[in-house]
Parts: C-alpha cells; structure tokens; sequence
C-alpha cells in the first residue's frame, strides 16, 4: 500500500479523537523518514540517542523529535539541545538531569512521566507508588526548565485485548488522578501516551491523545 494511503487512512482513525500521530522512526534510514516528512508527517520518535542525533542533522530542522526509549541520565546532553519531547521518564534522577541539561541549552523540554503498566519485566516505567511520591514531595516545582505534559505507558504485548484494555484504563486512571491531584492549573498536562501499531485503536478508545506507528507505516523491521 502506498505510503500516502497508509498515512491518510491513520489521520482518518484519529480525527475523532483529535490525537496526535508520532512516527516510529527507529532503525529505519533518513530517507524513508523523508518520504513521511513529504507527506506532512512532522513528530518522529526514536528511541536510541546516537540514532536520534544523527538524524536530527540529516533531516529538516522543523521536525519535532520525539525521544521514546529508555534514557540513561547520561546521555540526556546529546538531545537536550533540540528533542521536543520525551516520553520516558522513568525517575527522579532523570527528571533532574533533563532539567538540568535543557537549563544549559537555555530552553524548556517537555517530559511524560511513563507508568510500567504491562506485566512483562522487559518494560520500564516508574511503579505508580513512586511516581505519587515524587509528586507528593513537590521537588519538581522546583525544576523550572522541565514541563510535565502528561503520562506514557506500553500495554503487555499479547492477544488478550482485554488485558491490554485494562492496563491502558489504568493509565487513564494515573492521568486523571494526576490531573486532579498536581495539575489542574496546567493546561500544558494533557498528553496520555499510548497505543503502538498492534493496538493504537484500542489505546483511542481508553483516552490516548498520541499514538506511537512505526511498523504498520513503514513496514516490519
């Protein structure tokens, strides 16, 4: 199917919700990147620094590079010069850096706190009883050069859609509770990002604003 197809019939099935489309751009070359940028696509998300970086130089300057991997503190100065968000912030100490790293760049980065909803061991994420900590402590008011726009989390990759439905109810919970809690006079705090290429229509359906696609428009890796 044609890439125009593929992308149009993807905006056709967020339209109703009024979500955002991030590009999985991993592992694949700048050049396939290029032919999605023709196309209108602008948010692209990587999930390894040296691959994000490369790319972010190879490519035009106003695409909005989503960082969607695991981020290890050190390597946070890599793309704290230009990533527009990351969705994977998984501690304190990490928060800290961000803060610390975008304050040197003399700019603000927006950040999603990820929540480990799924079952499997391999994902990360912060438990839910830590992130309510953190909060709770109010340290992060204090971190003026980082903004918490919402939440992050990946269902367990089975069958069970019903599974996979619970946990991202679950995340919306987290969502709303936070909202409720520590963000109400925060317009910015809106973002609940979930749902990939296997499940990015449920994930619509439970509350998601952005979904992460990467194979279903570029094709298996």
């Amino acid at each position: 199917m044609p890439l125009k197809t593929i992308l149009d019939t993807i905006h056709t099935e967020l339209s109703p919700y009024h979500a955002q489309l991030v590009a999985v751009s991993k592992t694949y070359p700048a050049s396939t990147l290029r032919a999605a940028y023709d196309l209108g696509v602008r948010d692209f998300g990587e999930n390894r620094v040296q691959e994000l970086a490369e790319k972010a130089e190879a490519l035009p300057a106003d695409i909005r590079w989503h960082f969607i991997g695991h981020l290890q503190t050190n390597k946070v100065k890599y793309i704290a010069p230009f990533v527009h968000l990351i969705h994977s912030v998984d501690s304190w100490k990490l928060l800290a850096e961000i803060d610390k790293r975008a304050a040197a760049e003399n700019r603000t980065i927006q950040v999603l706190l990820q929540f480990k909803i799924a079952e499997e061991d391999t994902k990360f994420g912060y438990s839910p009883d830590a992130i309510f900590r953190m909060l709770a402590d109010g340290a992060w008011q204090q971190l003026n050069h980082i903004q918490i726009v919402g939440v992050m989390g990946m269902a367990t990759f089975t069958d069970d859609e019903a599974q996979v439905a619970e946990e991202f109810r679950t995340l919306k919970q987290y969502f709303d509770r936070l909202k409720s809690d520590y963000f109400t006079d925060y317009p910015a705090f809106k973002e609940i990002s979930m749902g990939m290429s296997g499940d990015y229509l449920l994930a619509l359906q439970h509350g998601s604003t952005m979904v992460r696609i990467g194979s279903k428009i570029f094709g298996e890796r």
